[in-house]
C-alpha cells in the first residue's frame, strides 16, 4: 500500500525535523532511516563509514531502506539514500517521494562537520561537488519537490499537507 511519505534531500535540509512535525500533524508514525541503520548495525553512521568505507555504507543503507515496511509513516532518509536504486524503487512503491530542496549556500550554512554527521562523501570531494552529484538523483526520484528556502517548519508542513492532499 502506497500511503507513506518519504523525505529525500541533502544533509541538513531538514528532513528529520520536518518529518517529525509532519508526522504529528497528520497522525502518522515518524521513521528516521539513519537511526534504523544505527540500530541494526550497532554503530554510528560515521563509525560505519570510517570502518567499512563509503561503498559498504551505501550498500548497508540500500539494504535497510529496501527493507522498510510501514503503513502511514513519514520516513526521513539519509541524504545518500538516492544512491540505492533498489531502495528508491521500493520506497517509491510504498510512498510518495518528497524532495526537500534548499540552495547550496543555505545547506552550507547549516551542515557543520561532514565527518561527524556521517555524510557519505568521497575522499577529497567538496560539499559543492557532492551537491552537484546528488541534485539530479533527488530530482529523478522525487514525486514532489518542495522549495524550502525561507520557509519555517510550520510553513513547510502546511505546504506538504496541501501538496500531498493528505487524508487520514
Amino acid at each position: 500500500m502506497k500511503n507513506n511519505i518519504v523525505l529525500i534531500g541533502m544533509p541538513s535540509c531538514g528532513k528529520s525535523t520536518i518529518g517529525v512535525v509532519l508526522a504529528k500533524a497528520i497522525g502518522y508514525r515518524f521513521v528516521d532511516s539513519d537511526l534504523i541503520i544505527q540500530e541494526r548495525t550497532g554503530k554510528l553512521l560515521s563509525e560505519i563509514i570510517e570502518e567499512k568505507g563509503i561503498d559498504a555504507f551505501n550498500q548497508i543503507e540500500n539494504d535497510v531502506n529496501a527493507s522498510l515496511a510501514y503503513n502511514k509513516a513519514v520516513i526521513a532518509t539519509g541524504g545518500s539514500a538516492i544512491y540505492g536504486e533498489r531502495a528508491m524503487e521500493h520506497l517509491r512503491s510504498i510512498g510518495t517521494i518528497v524532495y526537500i530542496e534548499l540552495p547550496l549556500e543555505s545547506l552550507k550554512e547549516r551542515i557543520g562537520d561532514l565527518n561527524a554527521r556521517g555524510v557519505s562523501i568521497k575522499n577529497g570531494q567538496t560539499f559543492d561537488e557532492l551537491f552537484e552529484e546528488r541534485r539530479p538523483l533527488y530530482e529523478k526520484y522525487a514525486d514532489v519537490t518542495i522549495h524550502a528556502e525561507g520557509l519555517s517548519i510550520r510553513e513547510m508542513v502546511y505546504k506538504l499537507k496541501d501538496e500531498l492532499v493528505i487524508c487520514k
